[in-house]
């Protein structure tokens, strides 16, 4: 193996840095996988030449795909299958109660990853709602611009497709285009795509009706989980929704939101005056 420890605590200390993600020791061998291409690509011998030379020489494009190739990006349709079942269910009816007829639905996926998140909202409130894509908007954001961009494409691979998509759902929604399988125009006109770094400070958005934050707080530590969580809830309406991952949860960590049971999922709702 390439990397020092010296390389590794530097690469540990620019990741904590730039995305509040937290590299616990023993990961030197997830932090050589994931930069040997880019060192390759960048003509260098190994992992050690491409953290020495970046050391010596910072340039911020460098450093953002050092940070971005340190950022899990799985994914797939309906992922833990709970939390979509639960917006048609559940949440879906409670908004069109409360809401106005000609009021536009707000929603947030953020570390949307590739996409499939927020596509996979998108085909089911197009197949529930007349006219979607002018009632409903989706946010889409990740830390990585490559993930947006891809996003943005609206572009995925029969494999991709494989991994959750009902066939049903890929005939009404998607477009063979070559040997990729592409979105349809109607989702494209619900997404928004763009790049958010959780750990900074959030760009203006909303007010959202929904956000899904899920998976991703699993990898900071407690005060930065706070953070995030305080500021999102500040971009929900008063009577919004939160899904998180199966593993995630706001108990112990911000009082402020109370959890909701919807069938074998859960939901969070900022409590009325905290």
């Amino acid at each position: 193996m390439s990397l020092t420890a010296t390389s590794f605590d530097w690469v540990r200390e620019l990741v904590r840095k730039e995305s509040a993600i937290v590299l616990q020791p023993g990961k030197e061998y997830l932090v050589e996988a994931r930069l040997l291409p880019i060192a390759r690509q960048m003509g260098l011998a190994d992992v050690g030449k491409l953290v020495e030379t970046v050391r010596v020489r910072p340039d911020a494009d460098s450093m953002r795909r050092i940070v971005e190739a340190l950022t899990t990006n799985e994914t797939s349709w309906f992922r833990d299958g709970d939390p979509f079942t639960a917006l048609t269910s559940t949440v879906l009816p409670s908004l069109l109660t409360s809401r106005g007829a000609n009021e536009r639905l707000q929603i947030w996926s953020a570390a949307c990853s590739s996409g499939q998140e927020p596509y996979t909202i998108a085909m089911l409130l197009d197949d529930a709602l007349p006219n979607a894509a002018s009632r409903v908007s989706i946010t889409a954001t990740d830390l990585s611009r490559e993930m947006v961009q891809r996003t943005r494409a609206g572009k995925f691979s029969q494999l991709e497709v494989n991994r959750g998509l009902p066939a049903p759902m890929l005939v009404r929604h998607f477009q063979r285009t070559g040997n990729e399988w592409e979105v349809s125009s109607n989702l494209r006109r619900m997404v928004n795509a763009s790049e958010c770094n959780l750990a900074a400070p959030l760009p203006r958005m909303g007010p959202f009706d929904v956000v899904y934050l899920r998976n991703v707080l699993i990898y900071f530590d407690l005060p930065t989980k706070q953070s995030i969580l305080r500021r999102v809830r500040d971009l929900m309406r008063p009577d919004g929704w939160l899904f998180l991952g199966a593993a995630e949860t706001t108990l112990g960590v911000d009082d402020s939101w109370e959890r909701v049971v919807i069938g074998r999922s859960s939901a969070y709702r900022p409590v009325k005056g905290a």
